[in-house]
């Protein structure tokens, strides 16, 4: 089964990146992995300060994960899986690509701000001639019923 890649992040425009993989997902029998990645600088503390902010990240990533995985059970028919890594974003969605042979599309979103779409984006988009699968960038102020009409 081809899965969307989809990155889990508190930007605003990560909704209409997890719109857009879902519905595809939907429309062509597809699953939907969502990959969060916790940056090291995160932990840069004491041992037990440490442990405990890294307990606290993935309890927020998994609550905001429910949020749209239940949306996407309850509205497109697609059960979303959850991937949470520890490390530099770039490489540790690469490594998912390069591992996982059933990703078929990484799909992000873009930001609307004047100051470019976001530092994931351009990162990735600098990485696509080589990425083993193609990358498709959503923008963040698309609206619901143009991705509708899209997907």
């Amino acid at each position: 089964m081809r899965k969307f890649l989809v990155v889990l992040d508190d930007t605003r425009e990560c909704l209409n990146a997890m719109r857009y993989a879902a519905m595809r997902a939907a429309h062509t029998g597809g699953g939907v992995s969502v990959i969060a990645v916790i940056p090291p600088e995160e932990f840069q503390h004491w041992i037990g300060v440490a442990e405990i902010m890294r307990t606290e990240a993935r309890e927020r990533i998994e609550a905001h994960f429910e949020v749209y995985a239940k949306w996407m059970r309850d509205k497109q028919g697609v059960t979303p899986e959850l991937i949470i890594r520890e490390g530099e974003p770039v490489t540790e969605i690469l490594d998912v690509i390069h591992t996982d042979p059933e990703i078929g599309v990484l799909v992000l979103g873009a930001a609307t701000e004047k100051s470019g779409p976001g530092p994931l984006v351009t990162q990735m988009s600098r990485n696509s001639g080589s990425l083993p699968c193609p990358l498709t960038v959503v923008p963040g102020d698309m609206s619901k019923e143009r991705l509708e009409a899209i997907t």
